[in-house]
């Protein structure tokens, strides 16, 4: 698997506070990447780094060779779409409007609405599950359904890449797997996901490639199907566990053994 996002030597914090330290990491190509691991342990740093929205206090991110910090901000987001954890809208917006922003990297001042636009409008809602609540206030729908219109924003994006800080929170546990098979569907299409999870076997079923951090640090990294076992789980959560085979995917499956 070849990387064009990569992060060199990153040292990141917020004022005195220091998140991570010389971190490496390459992302593969085209496939599904799950970044695991306990709470405040840089997961989301990491991604919001990724799309410059947190500035290395030493090392560097690249995408294809380049500083991300040297694209202008609209061609880096239509390379980069990216997911926060607690995105908000504004008052009074309806779904459509909101998925609608998913298409400013690709607007300009002489520009106007496209067919293309309204497709990758009307295609984002589809996948995400949301076409129906096309005209609601996104004010009135339940966190749930927020969330899914938020992954429809993205979508409408169109980028090669997309970064989710956990994409599943609020969602139930249908929804969560709907949302996954999605995630995984698009790495078949030729995209690159990068999704922070909290669910570990989740992210064995579904990721090719695991990011398991603690401390700022990146503890192991690889197939699910080599890294994962009792000894990482121990070390990345404190948790003891027996690792067996998922009866479904024949993937890992962390089961605890308190």
């Amino acid at each position: 698997m070849t990387a064009r996002l990569t992060a060199r030597d990153l040292t990141l914090r917020y004022g005195d506070r220091i998140v991570s330290t010389r971190l490496r990491l390459d992302v593969p190509d085209r496939a599904f990447t799950a970044v695991v691991g306990p709470n405040a342990c840089g997961k989301s740093t990491l991604l919001r780094a990724f799309v410059r929205l947190l500035r290395p206090a030493e090392g560097g991110v690249t995408f294809d060779g380049r500083e991300v910090g040297a694209y202008p901000a609209k061609a880096l987001a239509r390379e980069l779409g990216f997911l926060p954890q607690d995105p908000s809208a504004p008052e009074g917006v309806r779904v459509r409007q909101l998925v609608a922003r998913g298409r400013f990297p690709h607007q300009s001042l002489l520009s106007s609405w496209s067919e293309e636009d309204e497709s990758a409008v009307v295609s984002a809602m589809t996948a995400a599950g949301v076409a129906g609540l096309a005209d609601r206030p996104v004010q009135e729908l339940s966190g749930g359904q927020r969330q899914r219109v938020w992954i429809a924003v993205v979508l409408a994006q169109r980028t090669p890449y997309l970064l989710l800080d956990e994409p599943t929170s609020f969602l139930d546990i249908a929804h969560q797997y709907q949302v996954l098979e999605l995630l995984k569907r698009l790495r078949d299409e030729g995209r690159t996901v990068i999704a922070v999870l909290h669910d570990i076997n989740q992210a064995c079923r579904y990721a090719d490639h695991v990011v398991a951090m603690r401390d700022g640090r990146v503890v192991a990294q690889g197939v699910p199907g080599d890294v994962v076992d009792a000894a990482l789980i121990k070390e990345v959560f404190d948790l003891p566990s027996v690792v067996v085979p998922d009866p479904v995917t024949g993937t890992p499956m962390v089961v605890p053994s308190l």
